[in-house]
């Protein structure tokens, strides 16, 4: 019998799970094959939507459902909190004692803030001043701040990449800039980008691209600033190298790190407890029965729900493969694409992968319907479509028509060689 382990039922351990079931549906079925999957929090929470809620488009209820649901009946469900991964004996140890076996083992327990680890950061001003919108708690208070908030200074602060949705405190600051002229206060509220990164984006064509919208927006851009410490009590943000960013509202995107469960297991993960994962088959690079997918991996690609839709076809057939004794497949080119709301009913979309930057062009097909790399309707209509697509097509792990796992060309505008 093959055991398939998975750790974590957030985006890319439901995908994974649902996708193996419907690889193995006759082994599954004849009791020659199981597919566990382990987590302790009963929410499955659409994260893309997190980033709706402090300005009231999303609240709570549309963005969270239960875990079992987005599961399969044949795979199973087991609630719990992960020990500790004992790949000598190719086993995982719960904190109840459940020892769980397996023949493979996928980890795909994500990436978790961890402002603990910035001093001052969860001082007394905490989801009092000092926000995050990266967990259902963070942005539910940010929200009711933001609601009678009479303007200020507004601080959007990146603490340390990498972070899932690298995207989102870009479109937090986008989505601000419209929210506040909504409500004809624009003009009180001073909204500024800080980020460790020498640009806006960490590729330079998008860099460019989203700097000239920051610029636009009359939204402050200051790079290079790492931040080292929250002054509570002077509302006051210190970078390392001693520069002060005073706020009266500080939106953090704290450090992230993997699963604290990883830390017993050193050999599998790097210093931020990301899972060293070869960048093209996803196998892990210290033991040949793990694999890592989504944001649990240390690979130099987006931590994005779109890359975990890509990783999973790899993956899907590279179990496949390794349960079968043949050799993986080179499969995955580190895609993402990743839809960047601007505000006022505009989103820009970007595509990219390990070799090649975000583009401008056209996509899927060369003749649209979405622009690459500009605003238009067209791509926010399918920023908010997402929702429906997330979890009618890609938790349930069906692969997207005309959405390839490896980037395409098609429609893009290749920069001009000298």
């Amino acid at each position: 019998m093959s055991r398939i382990l998975i750790l974590g039922a957030g985006t890319a351990g439901t995908i994974m799970a649902n996708r193996l079931r419907r690889r193995f549906a006759k082994d599954v079925a004849a009791g020659k094959t199981s597919i566990t999957v382990v987590d302790e929090d009963p929410r499955h929470i659409y994260q893309p939507g997190l980033l709706f809620v402090p300005f009231g488009v999303y609240r709570p209820d549309d963005i969270v459902r239960p875990r079992r649901m987005q599961l399969h009946e044949d795979v199973t469900y087991k609630p719990g909190a992960i020990e500790m991964v004992i790949p000598e004996d190719h086993a995982v140890l719960l904190k109840d004692g459940t020892r769980l076996p397996y023949d493979v083992l996928v980890v795909a327990t994500g990436t978790r803030i961890a402002p603990e680890e910035t001093e001052g950061m969860m001082g007394p001003e905490w989801h009092h001043a000092v926000f995050d919108f990266y967990t259902v708690e963070g942005a539910t208070a940010l929200a009711r701040k933001l609601s009678t908030w009479r303007g200020g200074k507004l601080v959007v602060n990146v603490v340390e990449m990498p972070i899932k949705c690298p995207v989102a405190p870009l479109e937090f600051s986008f989505l601000a800039d419209w929210y506040f002229t909504m409500r004809h206060m624009r003009d009180t509220v001073d909204i500024t980008y800080a980020t460790p990164l020498d640009g806006a984006f960490t590729r330079p064509i998008a860099a460019q691209h989203i700097g000239d919208l920051l610029d636009r927006k009359h939204i402050g851009l200051v790079t290079e600033f790492n931040a080292g410490r929250v002054d509570n009590e002077r509302k006051v943000l210190v970078s390392w190298d001693g520069r002060e960013l005073p706020f009266d509202v500080l939106v953090t995107i704290p450090l992230h790190q993997g699963a604290a469960y990883l830390k017993a297991t050193p050999s599998l993960v790097d210093d931020n407890l990301f899972v060293r994962t070869n960048p093209a088959t996803l196998q892990s690079t210290a033991f040949p029965d793990i694999f890592a997918i989504g944001d649990a991996t240390n690979l130099p690609t987006s931590k994005a729900g779109s890359v975990a839709h890509f990783e999973s076809e790899v993956l899907d057939d590279n179990i496949g493969h390794f349960l079968a004794g043949e050799p993986l497949e080179d499969g995955f080119d580190g895609h993402a694409n990743c839809f960047v709301e601007t505000g006022f009913d505009q989103a820009l979309l970007l595509d990219f992968n390990y070799d090649t930057e975000p583009l401008p062009g056209r996509y899927p097909l060369p003749i649209g319907p979405m622009t690459l790399l500009g605003e238009s309707r067209m791509n926010h209509m399918g920023k908010m479509a997402f929702k429906w697509v997330y979890w009618n097509l890609l938790l349930p792990g069906h692969t997207i028509p005309g959405i390839p796992a490896r980037m395409s060309m098609r429609g893009k505008l290749a920069p001009a060689t000298t």
